[in-house]
């Protein structure tokens, strides 16, 4: 692949994500990017790793209630536990979809593909933006008995859908072909609990990368039409914590989780 193509000296959002996690798969234009960032929000990573332990703690959930399909989208750059090793340490047989359309994780798609158990594991070079094209794609339309449930995934991706109407035709083009018992799962960036977050949330729209934060009310109402799983839309460490998730400080954490049932 041509390195035009990795656009390196844009900041992109999931390269932005892997430095502030420590990954080593990003350019000089992230690495300003986040540390423009973090002038605002230091303790950002902090909120990034519990929002990776939420994807865990929801994949989880879901995969030993019987979940044996999963749609990720905006999957991002590899970072251990990637969610098809979670599930497939849960359930070995589960298939795995991912999807995303930045070259650089299209470049590390191996890493991706690498199964943990039995299951398929297939990638999808795709913008969320095209559910349509999504959902007919082989990998999806073949690949899923769409007469079971799937759990839909959209990770700490949401914020770079700036409006609300389109991220809820999204989310309804998605899971409307899904059956029953499928489950929908978001987190979504905040910054009601730190004010100074807005300044992160404008670095990032400075830098090239769209990204609005949601309220409490704005996030719950994407599960709208859908059966809350408790403790509901909450900060994603305090869904169903784990010992990772207790010491850590509320004005720590810019991020809502939830995950939800289809009727």
């Amino acid at each position: 692949m041509p390195p035009g193509d990795l656009e390196t000296d844009r900041p992109h959002s999931a390269r932005i994500y892997d430095y502030l996690l420590g990954g080593k798969d990003n350019f000089e234009a992230d690495r300003r990017a986040a540390e423009q960032a973090l002038k605002h929000t230091p303790l950002l990573p902090i909120s990034m790793r519990a929002n990776r332990r939420f994807m865990a703690k929801a994949v989880t959930y879901l995969a030993e209630r019987g979940i044996r399909q999963f749609l990720d989208l905006g999957t991002g750059l590899p970072t251990s536990p990637n969610l098809h090793e979670v599930v497939q340490s849960v359930a070995p047989e589960a298939t795995i979809v991912y999807v995303d359309n930045d070259p650089l994780v299209l470049t590390h798609a191996r890493a991706l593909l690498t199964p943990a158990g039995t299951g398929t594991i297939s990638y999808l070079d795709a913008d969320l933006r095209e559910p349509e094209t999504i959902l007919g794609d082989d990998a999806v339309a073949k690949g899923f008995d769409l007469t079971r449930p799937v759990a839909v995934t959209l990770i700490a991706v949401l914020q770079h859908v700036i409006d609300d109407d389109q991220v809820r035709a999204i989310i309804g083009k998605l899971m409307a072909p899904m059956p029953s018992g499928s489950a929908l799962v978001l987190s979504v960036v905040t910054t009601e609990n730190d004010q100074a977050g807005e300044g992160t949330v404008k670095t990032y729209n400075q830098n090239g990368v769209p990204v609005v934060a949601r309220t409490h009310a704005a996030v719950q109402a994407l599960f709208t039409g859908f059966d809350l799983v408790e403790p509901g839309v909450v900060a994603v460490h305090r869904w169903h914590p784990t010992e990772a998730d207790r010491d850590v400080d509320d004005a720590a954490v810019f991020m809502y989780g939830g995950v939800a049932l289809k009727h």
